[in-house]
């Protein structure tokens, strides 16, 4: 597993070849559209992604400490980063828990189905795992707590390619170490 300086070393590496591969990929929406609507991917080069090239053997199961709320993927619908309502009390308990201990981490992971470019689904895991990140420092969470990271399409939850599927694997996992 990398060290967060070797992966923002990787990240700086590969940032600007991500961005052009955005800019030139990336959906575009009518800028008057509801929030919520589909969305274009602005200023990519601007973001940070953690790109792990052999993603890390963390799941989203079992949890290593008692007391761990149960509930560990955010779902969202396609093309969204946005967290549905039905998901904020559990990320609001896992806010609770990390306040209280101080010494847990967590990497949030953002992931992405297998429609779209590569590069947009890294930058789309990238926005969900940085809007659980946000909700969860809103809420008193520690910055060196958290990490957010993207998969984008290469980490799916299930194989099938259906809705079913495609559904199960538009998440975002809260993983602690």
């Amino acid at each position: 597993m990398h060290r967060p300086a070797q992966r923002a070393r990787i990240v700086l590496a590969l940032l600007p070849f991500l961005a052009a591969a955005c800019a030139s990929e990336a959906p575009t929406a009518d800028t008057n559209a509801a929030p919520g609507a589909t969305f274009t991917l602005p200023n990519v080069a601007q973001k940070s992604f953690a790109l792990h090239a052999n993603p890390p053997e963390k799941t989203a199961a079992a949890p290593a400490r008692p007391g761990i709320p149960p509930q560990r993927s955010v779902y969202y619908d396609l093309d969204h980063y946005d967290i549905k309502p039905e998901f904020r009390p559990a990320i609001e308990a896992h806010a609770r828990y990390l306040r209280a201990h101080h010494d847990a981490r967590i990497t949030i992971q953002g992931n992405g189905d297998e429609r779209g470019s590569r590069e947009y689904n890294l930058a789309l895991g990238q926005r969900r795992a940085e809007g659980v990140r946000h909700m969860m420092h809103v809420s008193g969470v520690a910055e060196r707590q958290m990490e957010a990271v993207s998969f984008g399409e290469e980490k799916p939850k299930a194989p099938g390619h259906d809705e079913k599927s495609w559904a199960e694997n538009r998440r975002s996992d809260l993983v602690y170490e």
